[in-house]
């Protein structure tokens, strides 16, 4: 990713810009936000085909911009991007969705081995070239660490200012700063879970954007996640990366940590966490108290 390539976008009034740490809700946002424009279950072509990714350098600059430049509907543009990073104007709204980042550990960790990085390096040597890799995806990369509970504390301390917990809480604290402007928008991953029909009726609300009453139902079914994972195909972004679209989502549940995580474990992941984000921040992502783990399992 490069958040340089945003310099110099063409925005439009309208926009949405999606932007949310990865392994959030990206793709489900996105969803959400097509069916709220085109009113359908049934959308005019691939999600990817919608809303492409500015940053990500898997597709040139200039096809991104001219990409969107040919679009007659209202605009929806993906970024992993936070708030500090983006070009920010009055006209265009801009949406972050947080989740408890033990959750998105986990997630990231399925999101992994479901890459084919093969292609990944194959789109963007197209795009941009390959010469400047460095690091995790060449050849001179670690091996990964075999246990899952490993993995997840890796993530947890990972320093990298585009993976691991410092960069999450990172976009979270630009977006939590910045909460009260009109034009920018926090969802919660386990809000969207919890009442779908809700949560996109009151983004309608707040995109001023109109829909028959007759059309919810349909409109909240695809947007359920089974609707999406069995619609994989239409949905999964960039779809050649994947060795199994499905898989791509994967479980989209919550609390998936507590099979791996005891209560040394969590207190040490609160001492983290309480370094890198404010309190208030803290206790919206985790909905509750870090400590709480009466049903923890230490599973490793």
């Amino acid at each position: 990713m490069d958040s340089q390539r945003w310099q110099g976008f063409p925005f439009r009034d309208g926009d949405i810009v999606i932007s949310t740490p990865a392994k959030c809700g990206t793709t489900w946002t996105q969803t959400i936000c097509a069916l709220l424009i085109f009113q359908t279950p049934e959308l005019p072509h691939r999600l990817d085909d919608i809303c492409v990714w500015p940053d990500m350098k898997t597709r040139s600059q200039a096809d991104v911009f001219a990409f969107y430049e040919a679009q007659q509907h209202r605009r929806i543009i993906k970024t992993h991007t936070p708030f500090d990073g983006l070009p920010i104007h009055d006209g265009v709204t801009y949406l972050a969705v947080g989740r408890d980042p033990r959750d998105v550990a986990l997630s990231w960790d399925a999101h992994f081995q479901n890459t084919d990085y093969d292609v990944v390096l194959a789109l963007r040597d197209a795009a941009v070239g390959n010469d400047d890799l460095t690091g995790e995806l060449t050849d001179d990369a670690p091996p990964p660490l075999d246990s899952a509970y490993d993995r997840l504390w890796a993530w947890m301390e990972h320093p990298d200012v585009q993976i691991g917990l410092p960069s999450m809480l990172h976009h979270m604290s630009g977006f939590w700063a910045q909460r009260e402007r009109s034009n920018v928008l926090l969802l919660h991953y386990d809000e969207l879970k919890a009442d779908l029909e809700g949560q996109m009726r009151a983004l309608a609300e707040q995109l001023d954007i109109e829909v028959p009453e007759q059309r919810w139902p349909d409109l909240v079914r695809a947007a359920t996640f089974d609707a999406m994972r069995s619609r994989a195909e239409e949905f999964a972004p960039v779809l050649a990366m994947w060795r199994d679209p499905q898989q791509f989502f994967n479980r989209g549940v919550s609390g998936q940590w507590r099979e791996l995580l005891g209560d040394d474990d969590l207190r040490r992941y609160e001492e983290q966490v309480r370094k890198l984000a404010e309190p208030e921040l803290v206790d919206w992502l985790h909905r509750g108290p870090i400590t709480t783990s009466a049903t923890a399992m230490s599973g490793r």
